[in-house]
């Protein structure tokens, strides 16, 4: 089929510099799916009957290092005033045997044939090339992108057994897209989501973030769920549906797995991290579970336990440290108290716990909470609480942030360091945080002048 779609021109450099070569060049995948569906392109992948070497010698900044046939050109671009390096693969067609470890082939032999590459991919959409006139397409994927339709090529129970990550990816795909995966490419995720128990952690939480990255994560959960993939990924979400919370004294309306997805599908946040923790924030509930003889169902300490839970589910997953503390932070202190009565002490005490860059995250994960359990987005309280954050924010929370220092109280009391310098500091800083002073420069250094003055402190 006859198709000229506009490529960037580094693209059509590498396919002119193959094919001017005498060598076969196509693009495939996920790059050539994007392009008849006019969506935004990250990566450009291609495929060619040039073998490695003979790649390399065309593309001298090129490298290579992988038995997979794949070949890494680095691409230099500017970006606004910055140079960016992207790097586009070229892979030998090939034709793959033996994947003993359900993620690997054992044996690749290179093909002659573009037919021999496309028939291992995984779904008919990325089983679609285009050599920059013309689309090839053996297994219908324009078909299936017409139809909206997510379907392994050939036999799905083989696809699955070759590569597991594959299932994640398709309820990856289909809840990027909004597509629904055909009948027999589901049922064989079913009968082999025992399988991602080979899959390397890393991956999996790769595919994990990357599903609560699309416009609809909470369609990848439930998808995961309804597949049998989530006893491999989540089983802290999984234990939670069922646990009822519907009782008298409460507003609940779904179960504790019903609500997490649901607060997840409410939450603003597009971070995939902030995501995950609205996911997760009651996963502390079915192990505080309890009845009180009144028939009122109650979770003590729910966001305690939850927090211990996400620590021991961050480190089986491998996240980094980073990811791992704000996921932590994020669920600990979620059951945080609105009540206009606070004191600035209790807000400032809620602040440091969360710290201020999460301010903003905690923020959204109750929102998404409050519209999850049937409540409205917000509420006069947290709208006040807001208003407040910002007020004490303005207030110094270490004596680091005071506009006066140690170096101003050496210069007043002409001393060198010493204790007398830190008494006068924590004085000012005293005395701003109750209100008695501004933190303004003039106003502290005129302080420090009368205690010096006054000899209060000595």
């Amino acid at each position: 089929m006859t198709l000229k779609f506009i490529l960037p021109e580094e693209v059509t450099e590498i396919l002119s510099k193959l094919t001017g070569s005498g060598f076969q060049a196509f693009l495939v995948g996920g790059c050539v799916r994007d392009l008849i569906l006019n969506r935004p392109i990250d990566d450009w992948d291609f495929t060619t009957n040039a073998e490695p070497e003979q790649i390399s010698r065309l593309f001298p900044d090129s490298y290579y290092d992988n038995k997979f046939g794949t070949v890494g050109i680095p691409i230099k671009k500017i970006v606004g005033e910055k140079e960016q390096i992207s790097v586009y693969e070229i892979t030998t067609f090939r034709h793959e045997s033996g994947y003993s470890d359900h993620r690997h082939p054992d044996k690749i032999i290179w093909g002659k044939t573009l037919a021999e590459d496309l028939e291992r991919r995984d779904f008919t959409i990325n089983s679609i090339a285009y050599d920059g006139k013309k689309i090839i397409d053996l297994f219908e994927g324009q078909k299936d992108l017409k139809n909206k339709i997510i379907r392994a090529v050939g036999n799905p129970l083989l696809r699955f057994q070759e590569d597991a990550l594959r299932m994640i990816r398709a309820i990856r795909i289909s809840s990027q897209l909004q597509f629904t995966i055909d009948n027999d490419t589901f049922n064989a995720i079913k009968q082999n989501a025992h399988l991602l128990s080979k899959i390397s952690v890393e991956r999996i939480r790769d595919e994990l973030l990357n599903i609560l990255a699309v416009p609809y994560p909470a369609d990848g959960i439930l998808l995961l769920r309804n597949a049998g993939l989530l006893p491999y990924i989540l089983p802290e979400l999984g234990d939670c549906f069922g646990v009822e919370q519907k009782s008298p004294k409460r507003h609940h309306k779904y179960d504790v797995g019903t609500h997490l997805i649901f607060s997840l599908k409410n939450c603003p946040s597009t971070d995939p991290i902030v995501r995950l923790a609205t996911l997760l924030h009651d996963a502390g509930k079915p192990a505080t579970f309890h009845i009180t003889p009144e028939g009122v169902i109650t979770f003590y300490n729910h966001e305690i336990i939850g927090a211990s839970i996400i620590r021991h589910f961050a480190n089986r997953l491998h996240f980094s440290k980073k990811d791992s503390e704000r996921l932590l932070k994020l669920v600990r202190f979620h059951q945080f108290t609105v009540d206009e009565r606070q004191t600035d002490s209790a807000i400032r005490r809620f602040i440091k716990n969360v710290g201020k860059e999460n301010l903003t995250d905690i923020l959204s994960l109750r929102i998404g909470d409050r519209l999850g359990g049937g409540a409205t987005e917000s509420s006069w309280r947290l709208e006040l609480f807001k208003k407040r954050l910002a007020e004490v924010q303005k207030q110094p929370f270490t004596v680091a942030d005071l506009k006066a220092d140690g170096y101003d109280v050496m210069k007043i009391y002409n001393i060198g360091p010493g204790r007398l310098v830190g008494a006068v500091l924590n004085m000012l800083f005293n005395d701003v945080v109750e209100g008695k002073l501004k933190n303004e420069r003039e106003v502290l250094l005129k302080r420090i002048e009368k205690l010096k003055k006054e000899s209060k402190i000595k």
